[in-house]
């Protein structure tokens, strides 16, 4: 997976359509989630489009995610999310602000609202998740 900041430099190069071609390309390169772990449990609620977030693990204690959008561009939302804390250490993801990571790509000027306000669920998630384990 590409990391954020990578991300962010082709991102501030493009424009309108091209911004929203990106986060599709980037949806579609998530690591594939079965469909055994889309359930219930999984699913992040306030999303406008079903987004599922699975803690597949840790190595070294270095968390690792799986997750899914059965929307294209929500999709490649969700990737952002996952490249901003995807095998970091737990303490550092619990720690850190994942919204302010994801600032400069101004999602919320960039998509409509109801593309966006799901992001801060899955990002308490995965922080509770990092929290947890950080703990633990």
């Amino acid at each position: 997976m590409r990391t954020l900041s990578d991300i962010l430099e082709e991102y501030e190069f493009l424009e309108g359509d091209e911004r929203y071609g990106l986060l599709i390309e980037l949806g579609r390169s998530l690591e594939p989630m079965p469909e055994a772990l889309k359930t219930d449990a999984t699913l992040v609620r306030g999303c406008s489009a079903a987004v599922w977030v699975y803690p597949a693990g840790t190595d070294e204690g270095r968390l690792h995610f799986l997750a899914d959008s059965n929307a294209a561009i929500t999709k490649g939302i969700v990737a952002l999310v996952i490249a901003a804390v995807q095998d970091r250490p737990a303490a550092e993801v619990a720690a850190m602000d994942v919204m302010g990571a994801l600032g400069p790509f101004d999602l919320k000027n960039q998509l409509s609202s109801n593309r966006t306000q799901g992001v801060p669920n899955m990002i308490a998630l995965v922080k509770e998740h990092a929290a947890r384990l950080a703990a633990g």
